[in-house]
């Protein structure tokens, strides 16, 4: 016990605390029996060399647990209770990692298909990340400071669960305008990310077994939510209009719902043609099915105007319209929406008060006087400029540096660009390699629903770099590849 009290990892802890537990775990260890006798206080402070009021603090505190008994006249033991707890003759603490796991098979499947990672810090070339350097702080700051003013306690308080009003008018406002959307605040649902988002179209329009079309390549992470909730997801190819919507037409047994990123398709950057999006609203019309649709970046597009989003071209409402803020502005605001169907804000509202209740008041009155000021336009105006040229930038060093491995495929937006393999190199192992290397790669086999028709080569994310970096990190991606090319 001794060895524990002077432990350096407890050393934040008072020093009757320490005792405390170091006893308290011999309980239950099994090393202390029942009715055993402890030392006198005065005894085990000696033995300590610490003061008798430690050790007293320490008893009174196992006492009051019921962990030991106190006699009087007779000194502490070891409580008879603590036989249920822990202690010879009975069952012991299973040692970590010595029992079999037993998940749900939900469960399972989610720890299985390993989750959606997250890149917490912006290394090259990771896919997704904006620019945080340049976001202006300073008008972030002033707004917050006028929202606490105006609000006061009230904005400590929960938000409704649908979100703030100020934020979905916002945000309607802003769909309709530069998305070609039909939206009123009263079919916005605020989330805390597109991940949620996905989570709940998932669980809410569709039951386990049923089908779901989905683009083959596709977003890694509505793959999983989609897999995580026991949906069949039946891939689509991908060409150079997107989604070959003819096939949804041609299966031999029909789907519920389809999953799509028509203004900058996940990973090829394949913008979905005008007919193949009115193909896929009638098609969602005669089935009665669900478009999931996914507008994760579209405020980055270098060529012309985005086309009209598809909840746009859509009179008979059978369009989920998902957007976020996490590519737009910053990955910490966690602030996502969703336009609804008139008939499923209610179902989808209640199901998200079972996820995390509500998203947090201030930061969306903070963005909603963001996006009212024209903060949010002028954010993504001068963002759109900065990452086209940061794309140019990539593209020359890839064809400068890594010609010899990969062909970059040079998107008209988004933010992340894709490089095939024009040798035979193995693409966990490329990226592998860059990770130890301090580049994060994200690989595009992986996005492919068979390895059978899989491309090989990474995505490269180019916004949250400035050109010097993003020449270092291509040199240094270079070498990694001469090295396992060897």
């Amino acid at each position: 016990m001794k060895a524990w009290v002077v432990d350096p990892a407890q050393r934040s802890l008072p020093l009757h605390v320490r005792i405390q537990r170091a006893v308290r775990q011999l309980i239950l260890d099994g090393a202390l029996d029942a009715s055993r006798p402890l030392p006198a206080s005065r005894t085990l402070a000696g033995s300590l060399g610490v003061s008798r009021d430690t050790v007293e603090a320490a008893y009174g505190q196992l006492h009051a647990e019921g962990f030991i008994e106190r006699r009087v006249g007779s000194g502490s033991f070891v409580a008879d209770g603590a036989r249920r707890l822990g202690g010879r003759g009975t069952t012991r603490r299973t040692a970590p990692g010595t029992q079999t796991l037993r998940l749900s098979r939900r469960g399972a499947a989610m720890y299985r298909n390993g989750g959606v990672r997250d890149f917490i810090a912006p290394r090259p070339f990771v896919p997704g990340v904006p620019e945080t350097r340049n976001f202006p702080l300073s008008t972030w700051e002033r707004l917050q400071r006028q929202v606490l003013k105006e609000w006061g306690s009230a904005a400590l308080l929960h938000s409704p669960p649908q979100g703030m009003a100020a934020l979905r008018e916002a945000i309607a406002d802003y769909v309709n305008l530069e998305r070609g959307a039909h939206a009123s605040p009263e079919r916005v649902l605020v989330v805390t990310s597109s991940q949620q988002a996905l989570s709940l179209c998932a669980s809410v329009l569709l039951d386990p077994g049923e089908r779901i079309f989905i683009e083959d390549p596709a977003y890694h992470g509505a793959r999983k939510a989609f897999d995580a909730a026991g949906l069949d997801s039946i891939p689509v190819p991908v060409d150079g209009d997107g989604m070959q919507v003819a096939r949804l037409h041609q299966a031999t047994q029909p789907a519920r719902a389809a999953f799509l990123t028509p203004s900058h398709q996940f990973p090829s950057g394949a913008t979905l043609a005008l007919a193949r999006r009115l193909e896929i609203i009638e098609w969602a019309r005669q089935q009665q099915a669900w478009i999931i649709e996914d507008d994760y970046d579209s405020e980055f597009h270098y060529a012309g105007r985005p086309m009209a989003c598809v909840q746009g071209l859509d009179p008979h409402q059978r369009t989920i319209y998902i957007g976020t803020f996490t590519k737009s502005l910053f990955p910490g605001l966690r602030i996502g929406f969703m336009i609804l169907p008139t008939e499923l804000v209610a179902p989808m509202t209640i199901a998200r008060t079972l996820l995390d209740g509500h998203s947090a008041p201030i930061p969306q009155l903070t963005l909603a006087r963001f996006m009212q000021g024209g903060h949010f336009g002028a954010h993504v105006r001068a963002m759109r400029a900065l990452y086209c040229e940061r794309r140019d930038v990539l593209a020359t060093l890839v064809r400068r540096h890594l010609k010899d491995f990969v062909q970059p495929r040079v998107p008209d937006g988004g933010m992340q660009m894709p490089c095939v393999f024009i040798r035979d190199i193995p693409e966990q192992r490329a990226i592998d390699a860059a990770r130890r290397a301090g580049i994060d790669l994200l690989g595009l086999s992986a996005l492919h629903a068979s390895s059978a028709t899989a491309t090989a080569g990474f995505l490269m994310g180019f916004a949250a770099h400035s050109p010097a970096e993003l020449e270092v990190a291509v040199k240094k991606l270079a070498q990694v590849l001469r090295q396992i090319t060897r």
